[in-house]
């Protein structure tokens, strides 16, 4: 029998299936990355991929320092698959549950106490049948608002957990008003991690990559393409701003967002500009690697997204001192301090946007000043080490157990 010694740290395993890290996926990385070695030992059961092949989530987790890192098959995934390609998933049930009973054996060997999965839904269920397994407390963390569009199985998964952490206030209301208990919910602000995000970055060369004039002003807009984000807004604004700022630009940053829409919304804001005349000041850039660099180039960044869940793009938008703009609903509103860092549009009055826009675009002082408060609220409000503190607060807070014993395991049952 080998015997496993407690180390004195709380043991707390992330649970990803991500196979491509999203926004969602980044915030648990960071938590992983920051939290307290000295207090915890981070374990994550990451996805595996075909034949041997890792997946970009399982590298992007690979490389994080100091994590103990688990690949695990969380089962079959049934978006947009055919009836056949349903059928087919199926047949690696077996595979699975495997799978699970192993994990189930690694958490009880390293003494985990807590599992903390996103409100994807393999995710949040596999983090419920963990924690049924195993004993261990389980967190499914909510980065959308609680809807009607929550499936079945999530919703389920929700119910069984321990906790639930909402990214916002305005996360964890829509949790309650779903019917979770209070006393279940928590909140945890997301954050950034401010070394990417210099505000001194050289903006010359993307003003060059896309032929901007000399002193023209830009103004930003980065989100996935989807109605909901608002882009086309942005882009009416730029129609309505035109007279004033001939040579505005408008950069839409981002890629079509094809689960949402099933039809390109690129190509609709392009038929829109048309319409408005206005093709000739509006940028598509696509996704893009290098967003501190077309911040920089930028004088203002504008998303009036509806029911925002929190706004991660705002605060990179506020480390780089420029001014947000965006719809004063949903989290955004907690991020965005109206008159301080940015402006907010009310819901009902969509014209307020180019009002905004042109009262931020005449004021080069008011940028400055929205700018430097913005990164001061940044480093102090917003740091990933800010938001691992808070996580690591509810672990304990789940997990008040006296140090456990050293416990005789199997030779080989952890796998």
């Amino acid at each position: 029998m080998a015997v496993r010694r407690a180390t004195g740290k709380q043991g707390i395993l992330f649970i990803s299936s991500a196979e491509w890290p999203g926004a969602d996926t980044s915030i648990h990385m960071q938590m992983m990355r920051h939290l307290d070695r000295r207090r915890f030992d981070v374990h994550v059961a990451g996805p595996g991929g075909p034949s041997g092949v890792q997946s970009e989530g399982y590298k992007a987790l690979a490389a994080i320092p100091d994590v103990h890192l688990r690949e695990m098959n969380f089962g079959p995934s049934m978006f947009y698959r055919t009836s056949l390609g349903k059928l087919s998933q199926l047949l690696s049930i077996p595979a699975t549950i495997f799978s699970f009973v192993r994990m189930a054996r690694y958490i009880r060997s390293q003494r985990i106490s807590v599992l903390h999965a996103t409100d994807r839904p393999r995710d949040a269920v596999a983090c419920a049948l963990l924690g049924r397994m195993t004993g261990a407390k389980s967190i499914v963390h909510v980065h959308l608002k609680c809807a009607d569009w929550m499936g079945r199985p999530l919703r389920w998964a929700m119910g069984q957990v321990d906790a639930l952490i909402g990214i916002s206030e305005f996360v964890a209301r829509s949790l309650r008003d779903c019917g979770y208990p209070s006393e279940k919910i928590h909140v945890v602000l997301n954050a950034i991690d401010l070394r990417r995000w210099d505000p001194a970055i050289d903006p010359s060369s993307v003003r060059r990559e896309f032929a901007i004039p000399e002193g023209a002003p830009v103004v930003a807009c980065a989100a996935r393409l989807f109605r909901g984000k608002g882009q086309a807004e942005v882009v009416r604004a730029i129609a309505a701003l035109r007279q004033e700022f001939p040579d505005i630009r408008l950069l839409i940053i981002g890629r079509d967002d094809f689960q949402v829409m099933r039809t390109s919304f690129t190509d609709e804001l392009k038929e829109l500009a048309a319409s408005l005349g206005v093709t000739g000041n509006i940028v598509f850039t696509g996704h893009r690697a290098d967003m501190p660099a077309l911040f920089a180039a930028s004088d203002v960044f504008a998303l009036p997204s509806f029911e925002e869940p929190f706004g991660l793009v705002y605060l990179e938008a506020m480390a780089m001192k420029k001014p947000a703009i965006a719809l004063g609903n949903g989290g955004a509103a907690e991020v965005v301090e109206h008159g301080r860092n940015g402006l907010l549009v009310s819901p009902d009055r969509p014209e307020e946007l180019a009002t905004h826009l042109a009262a931020l675009l005449r004021n080069p002082g008011l940028r400055a000043r929205m700018g430097e408060y913005g990164r001061r609220q940044v480093e102090a409000r917003f740091t990933a080490e800010r938001m691992a503190a808070d996580a690591g607060r509810l672990y304990q807070e789940l997990a008040r157990v006296p140090p456990q014993q050293p416990v005789a395991v199997p030779d080989g049952v952890a796998g």
